[in-house]
């Protein structure tokens, strides 16, 4: 029986080739992912992109970043910005108003007369709890 075992080498080049196989799957999906998020393309461009890294797709990958790299960045950025600013929404929506506002808002009715001044007082402290 002869055993066949791994040299340093061997384990080296697998290792490095499950890397740069991570690594290509990661920039393969973002071009994708860019060119769907991109609205100003049309769709005929789209679909020569798609059929160029199917057939082509380390030097389509390649020429994608270095020819669309910029717009891919302000995509990105513009939808992480819209996906924070409906985070945030929904945070402040969810959150309801902040005391200051209950606050002003029980001033307003005691103002116009609907709570007396105890009902205010109430208002008041259970805002600030």
């Amino acid at each position: 029986m002869t055993y066949h075992l791994l040299t340093l080498w061997d384990i080296v080049a697998t290792t490095f080739s499950f890397f740069f196989l991570i690594a290509y799957l990661f920039i393969l999906f973002q071009v994708v992912s860019d060119l769907f998020r991109d609205h100003e393309l049309s769709g005929f461009y789209k679909a020569v992109w798609i059929v160029f890294l199917l057939f082509i797709p380390l030097l389509t990958s390649l020429v994608y970043l270095i020819a669309r790299g910029k717009g891919m960045a302000e995509r990105h950025r513009a939808q992480v910005q819209k996906s924070v600013s409906a985070t945030n929404e929904y945070i402040r929506e969810v959150a309801g108003k902040s005391p200051a506002e209950q606050i002003s808002d029980a001033k307003k009715l005691l103002d116009d007369g609907v709570i007396s001044e105890a009902e205010y007082q109430q208002l008041k402290a259970k805002a600030l709890a």
